[in-house]
């Protein structure tokens, strides 16, 4: 399976260091957790819906990588979700999910919807989990915006 993420070059490093720092969604700040998405449009518009309007890094890259099937993938569907997960900022109980989840170690990845398109997935590695090393990452791949989409 390929999954995607979409970042400014300098980060490209697949090491879960941003979210160890400053949190996410679905992990509180000191778990690092890399987030991917199930396609490169997902990735754009979960990219985009976090960017500040006025902020369109020309240093994209977009990284894909290729997770071996032999890898257990936990996964949370929207029924296992509060009413209010969509709402921004998310709900703690998100948190507690993903910090749960990358501690205990059980798989490598974590399949949860993404809250822009919740019929469609994101995947959550953990960098802490033995087989990480077992994800192979493709080089990266410079990226740019749709000029319609800048403001």
């Amino acid at each position: 399976m390929r999954v995607w993420r979409l970042c400014v070059g300098q980060h490209a490093a697949p090491d879960g260091e941003g979210a160890r720092l400053f949190g996410g969604r679905w992990n509180p700040p000191g778990t690092a957790v890399v987030y991917t998405s199930a396609t490169l449009s997902l990735a754009t518009l979960e990219y985009l819906v976090n960017l500040d309007s006025d902020l369109f890094p020309e240093n994209l890259v977009a990284v894909s990588t290729d997770i071996p099937p032999a890898l257990d993938i936990e996964s949370v569907t929207v029924g296992d979700l509060p009413a209010n997960w969509r709402e921004y900022p998310g709900p703690d109980v998100l948190l507690v999910i993903g910090a749960t989840w990358a501690a205990a170690r059980h798989a490598a990845i974590l399949s949860v919807p993404s809250v822009v398109i919740p019929e469609e997935r994101n995947y959550l590695l953990n960098p802490a989990h033995p087989h990480f090393s077992h994800i192979s990452w493709n080089a990266p791949e410079r990226f740019r915006f749709d000029s319609r989409l800048r403001p």
